[in-house]
């Protein structure tokens, strides 16, 4: 992780406290889906005209073979795949990666798959509810579940927040389409506390750590990677970290419904699916090539630091069902829905099931969960 930039302050309109009845939608929908994203709010209740005529048939059987000359633009952010890949041996692939895009954010894997320039992203579940609430046609091809947190809530230097309780009545760093904000509103249920109860700052999660130095958020929810340095630079002045037993469970990669549509382009990514979980399995058997390649090598943490993120990490677990995963995005498109953020729907219509088995039957059992 690169060292901490200073603080500095937001402009009044990304950081400004909403009401205390609630986040003003239309502040979410221009602060966190850029300009892009907004315009295409205006058909939120279906898919542009565009998108429906790219959809095409995504009923047909997959194909067992990868046609020469296939193509796919896949996330790797902070380089992550691409060096799992390297250092596992698995970068055999029987389809051109034409990039690996550095790109993780869900607001941003949005916007790129609707400039074609992103064919396969890697997210938690809150990015493909937020794209069908854009109208936004997309499919899950692939669930990794996580048992436990992937994420802590960093206060602001010098704050007194001891546990979720002291949440009332503070400024909370809210990203509406990423992990982190669905990881926050499961908190503040399980708390029994109401959202009128508290402030949420509509932001992204490139803004959390700005803001929490600059004291403009009491709280944010920060990955497990990203504490360390933030403590180190800032626990000395004040700021700590509170830990929950809130879960995000799914980590998965999704794809537009106009690449699935595409055979050769479904193959490839029915190809990739096993690399991809057998990357995630590498890494987790090898924490100490994982730290001195990654953490250290790239993110520029010290290798205690390292091992501190590694300690915290999830054994892969890639389900033969998908039952779970649904119901768990189902309970996550409810608890948006309540809260206004999003309009209701029945989430099975994520999920492409030709992919379903895919990545367990690549796993041994031990990962098959």
């Amino acid at each position: 992780m690169p060292p901490l930039s200073p603080p500095s302050p937001l402009s009044s309109s990304s950081a400004s406290s909403p009401s205390r009845s609630g986040v003003d939608r239309r502040v979410f929908l221009s602060s966190l889906l850029g300009v892009a994203a907004a315009a295409g709010l205006s058909g939120c209740a279906g898919a542009s005209a565009a998108d429906s005529r790219s959809r095409g048939d995504i009923s047909a059987p997959l194909s067992g073979k990868v046609p020469r000359g296939t193509k796919l633009s896949i996330a790797s952010y902070q380089g992550v795949q691409e060096l799992q890949f390297k250092l596992a041996g698995l970068a055999d692939l029987p389809f051109t990666v034409s990039d690996w895009v550095n790109i993780g954010a869900g607001p941003d894997v949005i916007n790129a798959f609707r400039a074609k320039s992103l064919d396969v992203g890697n997210n938690a579940g809150i990015p493909p509810i937020q794209a069908h609430f854009q109208g936004f046609d997309a499919k899950i091809v692939a669930i990794n579940i996580t048992r436990k947190p992937n994420y802590l809530f960093a206060t602001k230097p010098g704050s007194d927040i001891k546990d979720v309780q002291d949440f009332k009545g503070k400024k909370l760093a809210f990203s509406q389409g990423q992990a982190q904000g669905v990881v926050l509103l499961r908190a503040l249920k399980q708390a029994g506390i109401a959202y009128d109860d508290v402030n949420l700052v509509p932001l992204t999660s490139n803004q959390f750590l700005t803001a929490l130095q600059a004291g403009q958020v009491d709280i944010a929810p920060l990955a497990n990677n990203q504490a360390p340095a933030y403590l180190k630079q800032y626990g000395p002045k004040g700021a700590h970290t509170i830990d929950t037993d809130v879960v995000d469970l799914l980590n998965l990669l999704w794809a537009p419904t106009s690449v699935l549509a595409d055979r050769a382009k479904a193959a490839a990514v029915a190809a990739y699916i096993p690399r991809w979980a057998k990357g995630q399995i590498w890494a987790y058997e090898h924490p100490d090539a994982w730290n001195e390649e990654f953490y250290v090598k790239t993110q520029n943490l010290t290798l205690a630091q390292a091992q501190s993120i590694t300690a915290l990490a999830n054994k892969p677990l890639f389900p033969p069902s998908w039952d779970e995963a649904v119901k768990w995005e189902q309970e996550t498109a409810d608890l948006l829905a309540a809260g206004g953020f999003v309009k209701g729907f029945k989430v099975e219509s994520l999920f492409d099931r030709r992919f379903e088995a895919i990545a367990a039957k690549s796993v041994p059992a031990e990962y098959q969960r």
